[in-house]
């Protein structure tokens, strides 16, 4: 790759997203667009940990609305050569009690807005041949869950963009592929009980929670000459669950 490489991070303000943030920032070369929806003390927090030349810029956008979707888009006006997906929003109820709009908001900021900034940046990629995309999708997109039935499907979608994208830009240099971290400690799942948590501990192998450095951490490692030849993967983060 060429001496300096732009990195977009969707979902920096997040928990999962500034964690990756800061990993992927210890290559000095790095430069950082970082997203956000809200939470802009995070993206201030970044800025002061990383390098002063590290952060390009920043931009807020709401990705449960197709119009900042693109304002994102056109408010970048660099090409990027890795983009890591790492917005996310969760969302607990029946499935019989979902209403439409809801489903467009968790379809818009998972699958739209993966799809289309992808799209969008794809074409400065295949004229350098080379390129690093890397969603960050769930283990409920693996094996879907009870009471988040359209989150897990939007995380699945997410997951065989990933495998099909691969195949397809594979011959133009791009590598994608996809992280599935499971029963993480953020706040997604702080207003869970202890024996809420002690329940889901007990199908993990490892016996405890994985942490948001943990998911970086194999984020850093697709992004890296180190996984040259992974292409089209899904890397589970989740304590040997399945």
């Amino acid at each position: 790759m060429k001496n300096e490489e732009i990195v977009l991070v969707i979902g920096s303000s997040g928990e999962i997203g500034k964690a990756t943030v800061q990993a992927l920032a210890e290559q000095s070369n790095r430069r950082f667009i970082l997203h956000y929806s809200k939470n802009s003390h995070v993206i201030d927090e970044l800025v002061e940990i990383l390098h002063d030349d590290q952060v390009l810029m920043s931009v807020q956008a709401d990705l449960t609305q197709p119009d900042e979707i693109y304002s994102l888009i056109d408010l970048t006006p660099f090409d990027v050569d890795t983009i890591v997906f790492a917005q996310g929003q969760a969302l607990s109820q029946t499935f019989i009690k979902l209403d439409e709009q809801t489903m467009d908001a968790l379809y818009n900021v998972h699958v739209k807005a993966t799809t289309l900034i992808t799209q969008a940046f794809l074409a400065s990629m295949v004229k350098k041949q080379e390129g690093n995309i890397v969603v960050i999708s769930s283990i409920w997109g693996e094996e879907g869950a009870s009471f988040e039935v359209w989150y897990s499907m939007m995380k699945s979608a997410q997951i065989n963009f990933v495998k099909s994208l691969a195949k397809e830009m594979g011959p133009s240099g791009i590598k994608v592929n996809g992280v599935t971290p499971g029963f993480i400690n953020t706040k997604m799942n702080q207003a869970l009980t202890d024996e809420e948590i002690g329940y889901w501990i007990e199908d993990v192998p490892l016996s405890r929670l994985g942490e948001a450095s943990e998911v970086a951490n194999c984020v850093k490692f697709l992004c890296s000459s180190q996984s040259s030849y992974v292409n089209g993967h899904i890397l589970k983060v989740n304590g040997g669950i399945s």
